[in-house]
């Protein structure tokens, strides 16, 4: 069968160029051979005319069409003057077409910056947009209110948290992805209405092809690209209005969240761990504003949270080794709200209105079942016992929905709810509360399993474990697949929700981390390498989830329950709490209209009342509940037609009519371009500095958290003491003041920090380096200790042990011996003779290096040199690595047997 690639965007970068009556947008791929050119009216005052013809041009076509339009559009007076086409922006992308209360904008990406690569697609982060009207002054008809509607859209801030991909589809998972290149696609691509190219009768059954063009066989390959999933696309409605007139290509979605990478290094073996984060953009808004559920089944907050793992040495999607799981935060599913008229920090929560049937829960998880399958399980961490009753209102009705939504399914794909008061348990002194949490999370991870794209390794085999066996999901022959997922949420669902799926996904990892066959046991202990980065990385992604939603940054992290934060972070926790209090009493009800103006939850009107008119915006959330329903879906019967028959698996990730039809297919050859990955991610035809590679400014395990002692265990999964860490653990913790200014960003590698220096500790006084392992240009003030033992030593020796410890990171207990110093100097005096030479001498490679010329003429500059001398040890390593490197071992020498056996000795007994 042919194999299926995902389809690469065509169109990556764009210049726009105006005259006088249009504008042209012409795009063209990273390496500039093909170009397509969008043509858009400036002479409509209100209307969008967009003109394409979906040809694909060369670049010399492109630069005599520019050339011919410039010419065309020069005035006669200024025929030798100014050109009739002027380049107006640069930009990687088109965010949309808006209109307010006039014509039409067009928002472009001007400036990005790539944060992650999985199998490699690069994933970007927007850094600046560009906001262009598009008619002609000569033909603006102005409005009053029109610059107030633009301020309120640009208050959404495109800079923070929004990415995209040219070639990855962000808004659906990595599982969905794959899987879906693993289709059957041959009984339906003939028939399919959304193929680009009908396919020959033969391609169906043979893999080879003959491609006139090309006049030898190639392999057939079908490029295969489907829909998003509009419910995390932030910008579905802005290219709504074009969505059916330009190609694909020029259509480029984003979604709305955090995404961060890091680099686990395992013995110098390469693992990234990438975290994605995508917020729902139904029923989206602020924290006081955006509570429950609307009457669609959307909640607040709503957040699919995935962490992908995967071998960094193998790139390719199907030649690589892939895993990611997810799980989803998201507001109690009911009609609740709080009332922020009165300044109080905890307003009454009150329950808007009567749901005895449990509708409004119910759409919401058919939702879920839908999209993850079964088992959907539910992990309540509001409080059970108040002197008064608060968040319990919530506790007390959810319950009896999920008992009533549960009497109607099979028992076997039943909804599971764990209720546990997380935050009473931490006031317990008796009750560690990470690890109740813990064993919650191996439960949760054993029910659904998670995706890996690869078999059972055999090392599973040879080492058994008895976590391995039980572990749930859907397993073929090819790949085990995440069936469910679990839903957590607390009041806000920001501090003790991070804190709760940090570990969920610390388990998962572990599990993750075994499948790949990297450890030994499905187990990660706190206080290591990669613990530590993993914790970094859901900090990172917490804060900028509760920024978004809350306004402030997160106030109780994963330190705080388990008690070992400093005690500087209360004073850091107060003023977070400050701050979200102060956002949400006044800056997030202009970010509320800001999102419904950009989401199109609210789109002006001559006709209609301006949208800071409005008394409340809670009928632009609630649209049904103005119409009368036609079909009323039934209370028994409360999930969507065909998700039980394929259940416990997704029903958007099996194979099924309605699922085809969102699936575009290409047929193309194997050396197209639109699917050639490697090019895409090496880029070959572009010069390129190492230095500006993402994957040199990527947090790293090694560089950032492994201690810079000699003699530690250089494993990440090793349990590393307080003490051992030296300046990793001083690091993190002065980090934590960096961070209030560094989350906003949240996808940026670590900022630099000054560690702080005891002068009492001898391993704190290691030089402070940056997260490109640069030395920091910080000065640190040197305190000289004379100790009872060091009498006789002078102060200049004891400064310059300092001055050697803090070079190369350890006390020097001896001086280098005479000898040493001989040779030292030696070699440093042939380095100056080397290229010592006289001004006034005449330079002569003689007097530089003795070359021996070859060639009988003189006027020839080919030389020959005699090669290098290299003792007979040094031969006998190279040809042994060389035997090695064509499967053939030498015999061991007894030094190499007695090294393995004391290597076997320290590992495993």
């Amino acid at each position: 069968m042919p194999r299926a690639a995902s389809i690469i965007s065509g169109i990556q970068r764009m210049v726009l160029y105006e005259t006088r009556a249009r504008y042209f947008l012409v795009g063209n791929n990273q390496a500039e051979t093909r170009h397509r050119v969008l043509k858009i009216d400036r002479t409509e005052p209100k209307d969008l005319v967009i003109i394409d013809d979906k040809h694909v041009y060369t670049q010399h076509e492109v630069r005599d069409l520019l050339g011919r339009l410039d010419l065309g559009n020069r005035t006669k007076i200024s025929q030798k003057g100014s050109s009739g086409l002027s380049r107006a922006v640069s930009a990687y992308g088109i965010v949309g077409f808006v209109r307010f209360l006039e014509g039409y904008y067009i928002v472009l990406i001007t400036k990005r910056r790539k944060v992650a690569d999985i199998g490699g697609r690069a994933i970007y982060k927007i850094e600046d947009t560009s906001m262009i009207y598009i008619p002609n002054d000569s033909v603006r008809v102005a409005h009053p209110d029109e610059a107030r509607y633009v301020r309120i859209f640009q208050n959404m801030d495109l800079s923070s948290n929004f990415y995209f991909s040219y070639s990855y589809d962000l808004s659906h998972s990595l599982q969905y992805n794959l899987t879906l290149l693993q289709r059957p696609y041959d009984p339906w691509l003939s028939e399919a209405p959304s193929t680009e190219e009908e396919v020959h009768p033969q391609s169906k059954q043979d893999s080879f092809d003959i491609f006139e063009d090309e006049g030898v066989p190639t392999q057939v390959v079908y490029g295969v690209q489907n829909e998003p999933y509009y419910k995390y696309v932030w910008n579905g409605k802005l290219l709504e209005r074009v969505k059916d007139i330009v190609h694909p290509d020029w259509l480029m979605y984003i979604i709305h969240g955090f995404c961060g990478q890091s680099k686990l290094l395992i013995y110098g073996r390469p693992v990234h761990i990438t975290l994605i984060a995508r917020r729902s953009s139904k029923f989206a808004g602020t924290r006081f504003l955006k509570r429950g559920a609307n009457c669609e089944g959307d909640v607040a907050n709503e957040v699919e949270t995935e962490q992908i793992v995967h071998d960094a040495s193998v790139t390719s999607f199907t030649a690589g080794s892939y895993s990611s799981y997810v799980q989803v935060r998201g507001s109690v599913p009911l009609y609740w709200s709080q009332d922020i008229s009165t300044m109080m920090p905890k307003p009454p929560i009150r329950l808007d209105q009567a749901d005895p049937y449990a509708h409004v829960a119910a759409l919401h998880f058919d939702q879920m079942l839908q999209r993850f399958g079964s088992p959907i399980i539910i992990l309540n961490l509001v409080k059970k016992r108040e002197k008064r009753k608060h968040e319990k209102i919530l506790s007390e009705e959810l319950y009896p929905a999920v008992i009533n939504l549960n009497q109607f399914l099979p028992p076997d794909h039943c909804i599971d709810y764990i209720a546990w008061d997380m935050a009473r348990y931490t006031k317990s002194k008796l009750c560690n509360v990470l690890d109740r949490l813990s064993m919650i999370a191996e439960n949760v991870v054993k029910r659904t399993g998670f995706f890996i794209n690869r078999p059972e390794f055999y090392c599973h085999t040879l080492r058994p474990d008895d976590r391995w066996g039980d572990l749930g999901g859907h397993i073929t022959t090819r790949e085990r697949v995440q069936t469910g997922v679990l839903r957590t949420n607390c009041v806000d669902c920001l501090d003790r929700t991070n804190t709760a799926q940090f570990m969920v996904g610390k388990c998962a990892l572990a599990y993750q981390l075994y499948a790949l066959g990297l450890i030994d046991k499905p187990k990660l202990q706190f206080d290591t390498d990669c613990v530590r980065l993993f914790e970094e990385l859901y900090e990172d992604h917490g804060d900028t989830l509760s920024l978004q939603y809350g306004g402030s940054q997160l106030v109780h992290r994963v330190k705080t329950y388990r008690k070992i934060a400093p005690w500087t972070q209360h004073s850091k926790d107060i003023m977070q709490t400050l701050s979200r209090y102060y956002s949400n009493a006044f800056s997030d009800a202009d970010r509320q209209d800001a999102i419904n103006l950009f989401l199109q939850v609210y789109e002006p009107s001559e006709s209609k009342p301006h949208l800071w008119e409005l008394p409340t915006d809670f009928y632009l959330h609630q649209r049904s509940t103005m119409a009368l329903l036609q079909d009323r879906r039934s209370y028994t019967l409360w999930w969507s037609e065909g998700i039980l028959s394929s259940l416990p698996v997704a029903y958007d990730e099996v194979s099924c009519e309605d699922n085809m039809k969102k699936i575009k297919v290409k047929r193309v050859n194997q050396f197209d371009e639109s699917i050639d990955v490697y090019t895409e991610f090496f880029k070959p035809y572009e010069l390129t500095s190492f230095d500006d590679k993402f994957c040199i400014s990527m947090t790293n395990s090694a560089r950032e958290f492994m201690p810079k002692t000699v003699g530690v265990d250089p494993s990440p999964f090793t349990v590393r003491k307080p003490e051992e860490t030296g300046k990793s653990v001083l690091s993190k913790s002065s980090k934590e003041e960096t961070l209030l200014q560094r989350k906003t960003a949240a996808s940026a590698p670590p900022p630099p920090s000054e560690e702080a220096i005891s002068s009492t500790s001898e391993d704190d006084s290691e030089d402070d380096r940056d997260d490109d392992g640069s030395v920091s240009q910080r000065s640190t003030p040197v305190k000289l200790l004379t100790e009872p033992g060091e009498s006789g030593r002078t102060q200049e020796e004891t400064q310059q042990q300092l001055v050697n410890k803090d070079l190369y990171g350890l006390n020097l207990a001896k001086f280098p011996s005479e000898t040493d110093l001989l040779i030292y100097e030696r070699f440093a005096h042939l380095g100056e003779n080397q290229h010592k030479v006289e001004r006034t001498e005449h330079i002569t490679l003689a007097n530089i290096i003795c070359l021996e010329p070859v060639s009988c003429f003189s006027d020839d500059s080919v030389y020959g040199l005699s090669p290098p001398q290299v003792d007979r040890d040094s031969r006998d390593v190279f040809e042994s690595h060389v035997m090695a490197g064509q499967g053939q071992v030498r015999a061991l020498c007894r030094d190499d047997v007695l090294m393995y056996r004391e290597y076997v000795k320290n590992r495993y007994m």
